[in-house]
């Protein structure tokens, strides 16, 4: 099983890498933007495909992904890892969906909770001690998921029906209108931009360039806080108006 995935701060590449650990011998994980992640598409039989879960919806890179390769899920074997800050519904079954009608098969699904990467929204904020307990306890999840489809019995969160109502009724139908399109609304301080370029090489969209030394937005953001958490000087916004802490993973391990 190879994994292929969508991780804006670090938080899905882990739970990938982590399931992959617990349930065979090699980890070998392939981002999406990349293109090494269609040839491993190409070529793999098994797939685990992780994903952060928005407004109970997919990532619009993440959907236009799969529907870009469609062909190549004929036939595959998937297990898919939603991943969310507070609420998925069906994180797991918007994937699957997709998938099915590329008619690819789907194995099981896991939706797991991890620290929040909304960095300039405050409501959101957690302690470092409450992160890191979201982390061991996304970890024994990971490893009790693994072993349960090596022997034979996948869990499979999100994907029935109760799960689609949850996630229709208690976030897709309200924010419907944040997904379908890729965002215009990413913000940079030109008084607080360096100029640095770190943004531009992020993106995994390729929606920023620098400009007379200042980093310019455009319309194509995929709402994975990458940027947002990265830059060096807390120039960018994408939901609030300031960034109240920098998230990654690597920092509550």
């Amino acid at each position: 099983m190879i994994g292929i995935y969508f991780s804006g701060t670090g938080n899905t590449k882990f739970c990938v890498e982590r399931f992959l650990q617990y349930y065979g011998d090699t980890i070998d994980v392939f981002p999406v933007e990349e293109e090494r992640a269609i040839t491993a598409l190409c070529d793999a039989t098994e797939i685990l495909n992780g994903y952060p879960v928005y407004y109970s919806n997919l990532p619009k890179i993440v959907r236009d992904f799969i529907t870009k390769n469609s062909s190549l899920f004929a036939g595959k074997k998937i297990y898919i890892i939603a991943t969310m800050g507070l609420f998925s519904g069906d994180g797991a079954g918007c994937g699957a969906r997709l998938m099915r009608r590329c008619h690819a098969e789907i194995l099981g699904g896991l939706h797991v909770k991890m620290p929040d990467c909304i960095s300039d929204e405050k409501a959101l904020k957690r302690t470092s001690e409450q992160n890191r307990k979201i982390i061991q306890d996304a970890d024994k999840k990971l490893k009790d998921a693994a072993e349960s489809l090596k022997a034979g019995k996948p869990v499979r969160e999100g994907l029935g029906l109760g799960s689609h109502a949850a996630g229709l009724l208690g976030q897709r139908l309200w924010f419907y209108t944040k997904t379908p399109k890729y965002s215009s609304r990413l913000k940079i301080d030109p008084g607080k931009c360096i100029g640095c370029g770190k943004c531009m090489s992020l993106c995994p969209m390729e929606n920023i360039t620098i400009r007379e030394q200042k980093a310019l937005p455009h319309a194509k953001c995929t709402m994975c806080y990458r940027c947002v958490n990265r830059c060096p000087v807390q120039a960018i916004t994408l939901l609030g108006i300031r960034v109240y802490e920098q998230s990654s993973v690597e920092k509550y391990l």
